[in-house]
């Protein structure tokens, strides 16, 4: 996953966290028109990265003890279950993104 994104994503680290989600798909695109609140879907972005980090969340969900508190609080409000994987998703792609920023390697506590 790290050399995919590293590879997919050069920006990773040198911009927001809010525009490399948009930059991997990963940001809600609502679809308002007037006074209508339309719906938030994910859409656009690069395929290949939201599609390793949603395998990724997959595996995170359940095996990381970090992130598995994460999405058992999205679940415990009520939230569907693929909202609650790319929520894992975006998380891990902030996390990424900060690491990169500080060059720091990932510790798990």
């Amino acid at each position: 996953l790290c050399a995919a994104l590293i590879g997919e994503m050069p920006e990773l680290g040198t911009i927001g966290d809010k525009q490399i989600a948009a930059l991997a798909g990963l940001a809600p695109i609502n679809r308002d028109s007037g006074r209508m609140d339309g719906r938030r879907s994910i859409k656009g972005g690069r395929y290949v990265i939201r599609s390793l980090l949603y395998q990724a969340a997959l595996v995170a969900s359940t095996h990381n003890k970090t992130l598995k508190v994460f999405a058992n609080r999205l679940k415990e409000k009520g939230k569907p279950h693929k909202v609650v994987l790319i929520a894992v998703a975006r998380k891990l792609l902030m996390i990424a993104n900060t690491l990169m920023a500080k060059n720091q390697l990932w510790r798990t506590t």
